[in-house]
């Protein structure tokens, strides 16, 4: 190039302006925020596709194998239980029916006193007595009471094996579903009773329990406030059966030992039933719920 800045020959070229810069990569950190945003709308979307698809699954109902576990229609036992109100006989009301397949027999207590009783006295007991059931269960191990147990306000055992339970305070039965139960102090306060059983029916609704096996099954169940004994006459699982009280409109339910469990009642007429198998007698703490007269 000539001195003269001015002046280019026709061989050269003159640059106007400042120059080009070179192209730049894009900073790392703003790819790597980029990614973390994409990755955090991604996991929301997903996870709220999530909980859609499993509030639709639980709301979904199948036609063919529906599994009923709470009854509003009221059955026409209902009705029957009802008219013993009117009844002022003491004695024990029997009903046969026939629920899900399940052919059932109710024992109702009229005009009667409760209590529990341990051991075998009771049975035998046949002139004033007049319902007996056996109760808690024993222990295979030691062969004490299963579960809190209170006999005439003294308390011969505690635990809470099963979380069903009845007491007994002033002739007043009360059943129930709970880890812990005010009628359990109550029942030592006032001389009363209380025990526990496996839970069927808790506010209408079944309870399910672990054993799946199938025998004979007796319950102590509350229909419209009235106290009931409900026994299958065939060997049920306790789910079937628990069902089965639901649906006869059971608000409350626990299990009574049930299979060859002896037994025993006196019809309003006077006449004397004995229930289950009688021998041997061999179990000191065997327990027993008893209606008896006033």
């Amino acid at each position: 190039m000539t001195p003269n800045n001015y002046d280019i020959l026709d061989t050269e070229i003159r640059i106007i302006g400042d120059s080009i810069p070179a192209p730049q990569k894009p900073k790392r950190r703003t790819w790597l925020i980029a990614t973390i945003i994409i990755g955090l709308i991604a996991s929301i979307i997903v996870l709220c596709l999530i909980i859609i698809k499993h509030s639709k699954n639980r709301n979904e109902v199948g036609i063919f194998e529906q599994t009923p576990v709470h009854n509003t229609n009221p059955h026409p036992l209902r009705a029957w239980i009802t008219s013993l109100d009117s009844i002022s006989t003491i004695g024990v009301v029997t009903k046969d029916t026939i629920v899900n397949d399940i052919p059932l027999q109710l024992y109702v207590p009229l005009n009667c006193s409760p209590r529990l009783e341990i051991g075998y006295t009771c049975i035998d007991d046949t002139s004033k007595n007049i319902l007996v059931f056996q109760a808690a269960d024993i222990r295979a191990d030691n062969l004490e009471i299963v579960g809190a147990f209170v006999l005439r306000g003294e308390p011969l055992s505690w635990g809470l094996s099963k979380k069903g339970y009845c007491g007994i305070i002033e002739d007043q039965v009360t059943i129930g579903v709970a880890d812990n139960s005010p009628l359990f102090e109550l029942a030592t306060e006032k001389a009363g009773y209380f025990f526990r059983q496996y839970p069927l029916v808790s506010n209408g609704y079944l309870v399910e329990n672990e054993l799946k096996s199938k025998s004979m099954r007796r319950g102590l169940c509350e229909i419209d406030g009235r106290i009931v004994v409900v026994a299958s006459q065939t060997k049920e699982s306790l789910h079937d059966f628990a069902q089965a009280l639901v649906d006869i409109g059971t608000s409350q339910a626990i299990y009574l030992v049930g299979s060859a469990a002896m037994g025993w009642y006196r019809d309003t007429q006077g006449v004397g039933y004995a229930l289950g198998n009688w021998e041997p007698r061999e179990f000191e703490n065997i327990s027993f719920i008893v209606w008896s007269k006033p």
